[in-house]
Parts: C-alpha cells; sequence; structure tokens
C-alpha cells in the first residue's frame, strides 16, 4: 500500500528527474504554441495544429499526450500616406494588427494521472525594428486532474487516496507567461508555466497540498541559408522546474525550399530525436521518432509523435502588417 501511495507522489510531486507534470514535445519547433502563449498569432497566419505523442510505446502506464490548437492574429486593413514627391501623395494601404489570439484542448495520460484541459491565449506584438518582432503572451489553463482509479488496488478499503478528491478528480485552474522575439532569421522565446503552482486537496493531511511545480522554457534557432533553396538551422529548448533538474534539447534542421525538412536533436536526458515534415500547399505532415539511451529501451519501442498542420494565409500575408514601402 505504502509502494503506491510513494509511487503516486512520484508522478504528482515531479520530485525525481523522471517525474514529467507537464508533455515533453520533440517537433516543439513547429508549434512553438504549445509551450509559449506569446507566439499566439505571431507569423500572421491562421494555424491548426493536431499533435499525438506516444512515449515509450509498449511499456504499461507510458506517458500520452493528444492535443489540438488553433492561433490567429487579428489583422485589420488601414490606409498610410506614400509620398511620392514633394507634390504627390499616394494612399496605399497596409494590414495591420498588434492582437494574437490562440487555445488548444489537451489530453495527457502519465501512469496513474491523467489531465484533461484547454488553454485560451492572448498575445500582444510590437515592432522593435522593421524586422523584428518582440511579442508578449498570457493564457489562461484549466485542467481535469484525477487518479485512474482502475490502475491501483488497495488492501484497506478505507485507503485515504480511494476517498479522496483526486480519485474523483478536480478541477485546476492555472496560467502561463511567454515572450517572444521573432525575426525571419531567428527567434528566441522564454515561458514560464504553472504560475499559480496550484494545489491538489485530496482530503487526508498525510497527502494535502500536492503543489504541481512551475515549470520554465527557453528556446530558440536561428537560419542559415545555404543557396537560394536550402537552409540549416540550429535549435536549442532548455527546459527546468523548481522540482527537477534542468533537460536541454539541441538540435540541426536541414530546409529545403519550405516544403521539406529533416532534422536530428540530441535530449540531455539521454535521447536521440530524429525529425522529417513535408508541406504542400496549405497542408504539413511532421513525425519524430525518440530513442532513448536509457534502460527502459530495451523494453519499448520508443517515442512517436505526429503532427498535422493546417496553415492558412500565404507567404505574402506572412508579414504583411509590416510597412515595407
Amino acid at each position: 500500500m505504502k509502494r503506491l501511495v510513494y509511487i503516486l507522489i512520484f508522478f504528482i510531486s515531479g520530485s525525481f528527474a523522471v517525474a514529467q507534470q507537464l508533455p515533453v514535445y520533440s517537433q516543439y519547433l513547429y508549434n512553438k504554441f504549445l509551450i509559449n502563449p506569446a507566439v499566439a498569432g505571431s507569423d500572421g497566419y491562421t494555424s491548426v495544429n493536431l499533435t499525438a505523442r506516444e512515449q515509450w510505446v509498449g511499456y504499461y502506464g507510458a506517458p500520452r499526450t493528444y492535443s489540438f490548437s488553433v492561433q490567429s492574429r487579428l489583422l485589420k486593413r488601414s490606409y498610410i500616406i506614400k509620398q511620392r514627391s514633394a507634390r504627390r501623395r499616394v494612399y496605399r494601404p497596409k494590414y495591420d494588427g498588434k492582437v494574437g489570439l490562440g487555445g488548444y484542448v489537451f489530453s495527457d495520460k502519465n501512469g496513474i494521472i491523467h489531465r484533461t484541459g484547454f488553454q485560451l491565449s492572448y498575445a500582444y506584438h510590437m515592432w522593435l525594428q522593421n524586422t523584428t518582432q518582440l511579442s508578449m503572451g498570457l493564457a489562461f489553463t484549466g485542467y481535469h486532474y484525477k487518479i485512474d482509479e482502475e490502475e491501483i488496488n488497495f488492501e484497506d478499503p478505507n485507503e485515504p487516496l480511494m476517498n479522496s478528491n483526486l480519485r474523483l478528480g478536480v478541477f485546476i485552474p492555472d496560467a502561463t507567461f511567454g515572450i517572444y522575439l521573432l525575426n525571419a532569421k531567428y527567434n528566441v522565446g522564454f515561458s514560464a508555466d504553472q504560475l499559480f503552482e496550484a494545489a491538489a486537496k485530496i482530503g487526508s493531511d498525510a497527502y494535502k497540498n500536492i503543489r504541481v511545480s512551475r515549470h520554465y522554457y527557453l528556446f530558440g534557432s536561428y537560419r542559415f541559408e545555404i543557396n537560394p533553396y536550402t537552409q540549416l538551422e540550429p535549435s536549442f529548448l532548455f527546459m527546468m522546474s523548481e522540482q527537477f533538474r534542468p533537460q536541454a534539447d539541441i538540435g540541426l534542421t536541414y530546409i529545403y525550399e519550405e516544403s521539406f525538412w529533416a532534422g536530428m536533436a540530441y535530449r540531455s536526458s539521454g535521447a536521440l530525436i530524429a525529425t522529417v515534415g513535408a508541406r504542400y500547399l496549405n497542408l504539413s505532415f511532421g513525425y519524430s521518432f525518440d530513442f532513448t539511451l536509457q534502460e527502459i529501451q530495451r523494453i519499448t519501442y520508443g517515442t512517436h509523435e505526429i503532427t498535422v498542420a493546417l496553415k492558412f494565409g500565404d507567404s505574402a500575408r506572412r508579414y504583411r502588417w509590416l510597412d515595407r514601402y
């Protein structure tokens, strides 16, 4: 009985390095909105993304994450005065918009813990220079947090966990803040998730006020043009919380004509990540395979992640709100 209690606390509190309170994504480069609300509408597209991640396939109780997100920028049409000569003024239309909105729903199961919820995001975008944009975002998150009672058995029917709020499920509100710097060649972002560090009150004083921990993300990438058709993009993602050791992803992606990409990354927790993707018109598809370097790889078939995305608004619209005259 005590052993099961320790396992539960292990999953909830994240006290150990391998504990995961929040999902870990391998294709974050292609939907940064999932880890930073400031990304909402930053590129001018209206984006619809579906992500499915199966971690450690073949291992019973391994994490599974599914998410569906939508984000866009509110553009408005206005006019500027373009003075072509001392006597002639021409009114030229432009698109302007500083507000981005987005949201997603998710389902995340990790062992006996199941989270199902949503996030609503607001982002404000401003131009620092003609080609560099600074964005700030704030998101409200709400999720249902529960123990899967079918996965555990207690000899004592009066065990507090069997008669607690977590068995029935509790609703936990929280918030996320993010900053995002975007340029045609590079991007850098920072976000803090689970700002409220909400407590899950589960009835007994022995298990009371088990809290989710605050998580921090720092990511960035830079594009080097090899020729007019191909680019190389090194990238990094640094993750940490207040209860487990930092984790970093270092990767390199090859991009051909914005229609095909392939990359490799190393995760400091002990994994190699291979990613491929393709885009046709408005539809793109991505797949990643994580090969863990830990002992668990012997009894699993690796980690698989699939993303499908739709983007509305052609490439000319991408920075159309920027005055290029």
